[in-house]
């Protein structure tokens, strides 16, 4: 859509600068010639540009308010709302994989209670690097929506 956007702006420039460049060979062309004065085409080309640039503000305007139409009608999120949701998203991943490293070591330790054996610190780290490799896992469609949103 933006791509789209883009082109046909930069369409619209090309021609205004084709079109600007016409017009002054043209007149150009009429001065030379001897059919027009070249104050009368100094003239008309100053008129050209006035006028162009009006209807540059115009269009300019007018595409401002389909681009803000489209944004209100696809109900795109604004910038400061993405960022409150990047952040938001960052914040409650590690909630998550504090909360799951936590309840892992409880287990661990209700384990071994149960067993009557205390665990070895390799062990605790072992069950620990799991816990975080299935966080890991389970985050990665997270971000990866998260990325894919920002690169867009």
């Amino acid at each position: 859509m933006e791509n789209m956007l883009k082109k046909a702006l930069y369409t619209g420039v090309g021609l205004v600068t084709v079109a600007s460049d016409k017009v002054q060979d043209t007149v150009k062309t009429l001065v030379d010639n001897g059919k027009m004065s070249e104050e009368e085409g100094k003239k008309v080309v100053d008129e050209f540009m006035t006028d162009l640039d009006s209807k540059r503000e115009e269009f300019e305007g007018r595409i401002n308010k389909i681009v803000n139409k489209i944004v209100n009608t696809v109900d795109l999120p604004s910038r400061s709302d993405f960022s409150t949701l990047k952040s938001r998203i960052k914040e409650l991943e590690s909630q998550l994989e504090s909360n799951e490293t936590t309840q892992s070591v409880k287990k661990v330790v209700k384990k071994a209670v149960a067993k009557k054996t205390v665990p070895t610190k390799k062990e605790v780290v072992k069950k620990v690097e799991a816990v975080k490799k299935t966080v890991t896992q389970k985050a990665a469609p997270v971000k990866k929506m998260v990325k894919k949103v920002t690169d867009n």
